[in-house]
């Protein structure tokens, strides 16, 4: 999935911390399986998991963001080949205090 934000110039910095808030809950109920920002830019992409497009969309408009959320989604099924993967962190590892 892919989303860029638009916000408005007076963005509210609570509305940021409920974006974070709901996404966290997003993510331990394991709908937002891994996501990546774009560098520059106020934007993201990411895997979710939904059970269906009704829920995806439930979720997506769950969060405090979304009236400036410009959505693209690209619908994945499973490969023969997927349980064969690694697959991708999602970022890097937390870096740990005082390494250089």
């Amino acid at each position: 999935m892919e989303i860029d934000i638009s916000p408005p110039p007076d963005l509210d910095e609570a509305l940021l911390e409920a974006e974070v808030e709901r996404g966290g809950e997003l993510a331990d109920a394991g709908m937002l399986r891994a996501v990546w920002r774009v560098p520059g830019r106020f934007a993201n992409r990411a895997i979710w998991s939904a059970d269906d497009a009704t829920a995806l969309h439930a979720a997506l408009i769950s969060l405090p963001l979304w009236p400036y959320m410009d959505v693209r989604v690209t619908a994945l099924a499973r490969h023969a080949l997927a349980d064969r993967c690694q697959g991708l962190p999602a970022g890097l590892a937390p870096r740990k205090a005082g390494a250089g």
